[in-house]
This record gives C-alpha cells, sequence and structure tokens, in this order.
C-alpha cells in the first residue's frame, strides 16, 4: 500500500465529480483556520457548504473526513503536491 492509499484511507468518503464541477483554488481562513473556500469560478463558499457541494459532486478533486464532530474536506491525493489544499494561497472572504 503506498502513501496515497494510506492517505485515501482517512476519508469518509470521495464523491464522483460531476463534468461541471469547480475546483478550490484558494482558502479563506481566520486565526489560521480554514474558514471558506475560494472555487474556480471565483465565489467564495463556507466550509459547510463547500462540504455538502462535494458530496454533491459539485467540487472535484476532494474527499470528505472528519475530526470529531466536524467534516471538512481534504484533497484526494494524486501525486502533485501542488494542488493539495494546504498549499493553496489564502484569499479573502469578500
Amino acid at each position: 500500500m503506498d502513501t496515497n492509499d494510506l492517505v485515501k484511507n482517512t476519508l469518509d468518503e470521495i464523491p464522483q465529480a460531476k463534468s461541471d464541477a469547480k475546483r478550490i483554488v484558494g482558502l479563506v481562513k481566520k486565526s489560521g483556520k480554514i474558514t471558506g473556500y475560494q472555487l474556480s469560478d471565483e465565489r467564495v463558499v463556507e466550509k459547510a457548504q463547500a462540504v455538502e457541494m462535494a458530496k454533491r459532486g459539485e467540487i472535484a478533486g476532494v474527499g470528505i473526513a472528519h475530526r470529531k464532530d466536524t467534516e471538512y474536506l481534504k484533497a484526494i491525493p494524486n501525486g502533485n503536491e501542488n494542488d493539495n489544499l494546504g498549499n493553496l494561497p489564502s484569499v479573502s472572504a469578500e
């Protein structure tokens, strides 16, 4: 089992992305914590809304994981470190 398989095992769900699914291109942070995401269509959505969108296949390249009672998005490993969510730029919520 390689590292990508191990990371995929930490995901609760890997939704099938629709053909017109958006990608996450930026992170909205408050006090260092991710509170939302900027999508490839320039829209900014809150974290919980993004999780629901991903479940419906509206955001590509992410899986659903959880910490305690909170669900969050995690990049699906593809061997390209540049598109990991943690490597994306921070953006303003406006």
